[in-house]
């Protein structure tokens, strides 16, 4: 590539769209498969939600917003995580929209079917709705959420670039499931304990299907940057794992305070090893970043001081609010998106060291943000 560059930026050049070139497409409209998920997945929750509320729900519209009231915060929690290589919003909401759709009508048909037809037969009402929880849900609601991560795995594995991101998509997916099964549980609840379920639910463990779910999606992203034959291990102990950690929170309600604060103890212990991958993947890409991006500095795309700034998240947020200070939305933009074509061209060169990207690939995907970088640079350095 050479180092010169027009001096109008990417965005306004016709038939080039910088959000296209992040997101390695053609173009920036959502993939088909993306737009089917989403439309089965509102089908699905349709569905769901009239199998939930068919019988003895009341407050419908109040279980709705309490069961939404935390979700803004959750969310922008996940997000906040994924600053240094966004995902694709597309991808983000397929991976909502199934969890809240697709992967609830499953576990509501299934888990009320092993209830009606093996535990309540075997143990009675009270232990079958016990070993519903402890034993069967976990499976069912792990493997269902689960299944679009492993859908992720096979269709758009070049979106999966290590933990972070596997991480990111199972909160997504989770925090779909969540919302819609807070809602059934609320509904039902008796005005007298409305309130305690809502603390329960939505204040004091709103992390629990995150935490299992996450559990998975680092298992698929660590398949992800394995040979083809490598792949299985990974995926299986991230749902071994999930359903281990969901099955022993669901099983310490037999346990009174002792049982809940071992449920409490357990989800803190995932937390902070969540937390330590998540730092430890952090200071992986920007090595990737300070290791590969120098090399680009020859023709024109890294300038003096790139390669700090683009190591840190802090430096980078400056960066941008200077630009758009000085210069305006435009600039500041172009920032975004150099930052963020760095980050996926530094990755790029990981999944290529590993042998995953083949020679030819990774020229289609290199040239394009190359290209953006160097435009973006222009609008941005004027």
């Amino acid at each position: 590539m050479e180092a010169r560059v027009p001096g109008q930026y990417l965005r306004r050049m016709p038939g080039l769209d910088p959000r296209a070139v992040l997101a390695g497409r053609p173009t920036a409209r959502p993939p088909l498969g993306v737009v089917v998920t989403v439309a089965v997945s509102s089908v699905c929750l349709f569905v769901a939600l009239v199998l939930l509320l068919h019988d003895g729900a009341t407050g419908v519209a109040t279980a709705v917003l309490l069961a939404l009231v935390p979700l803004p915060l959750l969310l922008a929690g996940v997000l906040a995580l994924d600053r240094l290589e966004p995902e694709p919003p597309d991808a983000l909401v397929a991976a909502f929209g199934w969890g809240a759709g697709v992967a609830v009508l499953i576990a509501t048909i299934v888990n009320s079917a092993g209830l009606d037809l093996v535990w309540r037969p075997l143990l009675g009402d009270e232990l079958g709705l016990y070993a519903t929880a402890a034993i069967t849900a976990p499976v069912v609601e792990e493997l269902a959420k689960g299944t679009v991560l492993v859908g992720l795995l096979w269709f758009r594995r070049h979106e999966l670039n290590g933990p972070t991101d596997g991480i990111i998509y199972g909160s997504m997916v989770a925090l779909g499931f969540a919302t819609v099964e807070n809602i059934s549980y609320y509904a039902f609840a008796a005005d007298g304990v409305l309130a305690w379920t809502f603390v329960m639910r939505g204040l004091l463990s709103p992390l629990l299907h995150p935490l299992c779910t996450s559990l998975v999606g680092i298992g698929v992203a660590t398949a992800a940057l394995r040979p083809r034959g490598r792949r299985v291990l990974p995926v299986v102990l991230g749902f071994v794992g999930a359903i281990g950690v969901h099955a022993a929170w669901n099983a310490s309600t037999a346990g009174g305070l002792e049982g809940l604060a071992a449920a409490y103890t357990l989800g803190l212990g995932v937390l902070v090893a969540l937390a330590v991958v998540l730092h430890r993947d952090r200071r992986r890409i920007v090595g990737l970043v300070q290791e590969h991006l120098p090399r680009y500095a020859a023709v024109g795309v890294v300038g003096p001081g790139d390669v700090r700034m683009l190591s840190s998240l802090q430096a980078r947020r400056r960066a941008r609010e200077r630009l758009r200070v000085t210069l305006g939305r435009g600039p500041a933009r172009a920032m975004a998106d150099y930052q963020q074509a760095a980050t996926e061209l530094a990755m790029l060169h990981r999944r290529h060291g590993l042998g995953l990207v083949p020679d030819d690939e990774f020229q289609a995907r290199r040239d394009p943000l190359l290209l953006l970088m160097g435009h973006a640079r222009v609008a941005f350095t004027r």
